[in-house]
């Protein structure tokens, strides 16, 4: 089945833990939530501000079909020298309290559905330039006993073990009682013909996933 057009410039033009593997990570499929805002090892600071290592990351908005969801995220080298990335974006979700989600992260998402999982390559962005990635989830209530979660804030790392950033949400995550949450490694965004890239979220493709449960 063909995906949509614009799927595959954001996974084309586009890393959460793969980079640097913390003690809880893909391995056990759990994120390690860092600690609630104001914490010394987060920066809150808006997401849109250039951060002191010289990057901005933004969300692209969510695209939503048949459940699925897929949201795009990108990463602005704003600094004024060659930033490196390898793997994944290392995120976190937080309730409306701000409390942190327990959720299982997977670099890929093929548990979910086809599409993001490339596999993560070395790019370095020069002042200036983008790298693309996006996150992947269905709104699916499977038991009627488990509360179903709505993820409020969002909190972004390059990759796992450095500083996460705060990233605005225009929606929930709603991952209903799935618990899963897919991300697809960063790649280089490639500029329009104009010189700019195109901020677009990504559409969810339309594959069934492999294992709705």
């Amino acid at each position: 089945m063909r995906r949509p057009a614009r799927l595959i410039g954001v996974l084309t033009g586009v890393t959460l833990m793969a980079a640097c593997t913390p003690a809880r990570g893909p391995a056990d499929g759990l994120s390690d939530p860092p600690p609630r805002p104001g914490a010394p090892t987060a920066d809150h600071t808006p997401a849109a501000t250039c951060s002191p290592e010289g990057i901005a990351i933004t969300g692209l908005g969510v695209s939503a079909a048949m459940g699925l969801r897929a949201m795009g995220l990108e990463l602005l080298n704003c600094g004024d020298r060659p930033y490196e990335l390898r793997g994944y974006p290392a995120v976190t979700l937080r309730d409306a309290d701000g409390d942190p989600i327990e959720v299982r992260i997977i670099p890929g998402a093929k548990p979910i559905t086809s599409g993001f999982d490339h596999p993560p390559t070395r790019i370095v962005l020069a002042p200036g330039e983008r790298a693309g990635a996006a996150l992947i989830w269905r709104n699916l209530v499977t038991d009627p006993t488990v509360v179903a979660t709505d993820g409020r804030e969002l909190d972004v790392a390059p990759v796992a073990g450095r500083r996460a950033y705060p990233v605005a949400l225009d929606g929930p995550i709603d991952l209903g009682n799935t618990g899963r949450l897919g991300v697809s490694a960063w790649e280089r965004r490639k500029p329009d013909p104009a010189g700019t890239p195109t901020p677009a979220a990504p559409p969810p493709p339309t594959t069934p996933p492999v294992n709705p449960l």
